[in-house]
């Protein structure tokens, strides 16, 4: 199995680490990770593509390339440059904090396994929560680190993968804050919304009297619905949620047709 590993992190985060070790157990002593990471930190660009520049790459190592662009840059990247051939899977992450609920859609750990699903691959994005549990231990990615390639594989031999669907499935998955140990399993999870979550601006100006504007994000500790990936991840299961790229409010269409009627 040919496997190809992104994050948004950056290619020195301790995450992708966690990751590759994750891709070796689940390529076996035949398989390829091939990693294709940014140059530097891109948490909170989405599916940002480099439309604008020119995409610097640079060999980092036996099959480990930088990127000056986006996780879905490096995606495009490999497939299109790098890479022998396509990837078997593509997984991205481990991403130092949730990619739960809203944040899904600010997530380059996300926007990575959406370009895979695009190009109709497989792809699973992975990120681990913090608090108070695990934030402290040695290794704070304990959780992602010991049930990761488990969980993978389980996706791989028995999860849907929408193969003829027009917009491929994929998956994000979100290990709770906790020990390896007190993790309860791992659940199917829709997307769930925090309420009153919103992403603002602060504003601040510097002592040369320049304005600059910094983007604070909402509490990550506050419950979700029952059933949902932030609740699920804070009542110590691993949440699995399957999602695609279509985004049409489908349940909406028929009210919207007699509106244009």
């Amino acid at each position: 199995m040919r496997i190809l590993i992104t994050n948004d992190d950056g290619i020195g985060a301790p995450g992708l680490e966690v990751l590759e070790r994750i891709a070796r157990e689940v390529a076996g002593p035949e398989g390829e990770v091939w990693t294709v990471a940014p140059a530097t930190e891109q948490s909170g660009v989405a599916h940002c593509l480099n439309y604008t520049k020119p995409t610097m790459i640079a060999k980092a190592g036996e099959r480990r390339f930088a990127a000056e662009g986006s996780p879905a840059d490096c995606v495009l990247a490999a497939i299109h440059d790098i890479l022998p051939e396509p990837p078997d899977l593509i997984l991205s992450g481990v991403n130092r904090g949730n990619n739960a609920a809203e944040n899904v859609l600010y997530s380059g750990t996300v926007g990575a396994a959406v370009e895979g699903a695009l190009q109709h691959l497989r792809a699973i994005a992975l990120s681990q929560f913090y608090g108070p549990d695990n934030k402290d231990l040695d290794d704070p990615f304990e959780a992602a680190a010991a049930l990761g390639a488990g969980l993978v594989r389980r996706l791989l031999d028995g999860a849907p993968w929408g193969d003829g669907d027009d917009y491929r499935l994929f998956y994000n998955v979100n290990f709770p804050p906790v020990p390896a140990a007190r993790v309860r399993g791992a659940a199917a999870a829709t997307q769930g919304r925090r309420p009153d979550a919103f992403y603002r601006a602060e504003p601040q100006t510097s002592p040369t009297g320049r304005r600059f504007m910094w983007i604070r994000g909402p509490g990550q500790h506050v419950a979700t619905a029952e059933g949902t990936d932030n609740r699920l991840n804070l009542d110590g299961w691993i949440s699995v949620t399957p999602c695609r790229c279509d985004m049409t409010a489908h349940d909406q269409m028929d009210a919207l047709r007699e509106a244009l009627c």
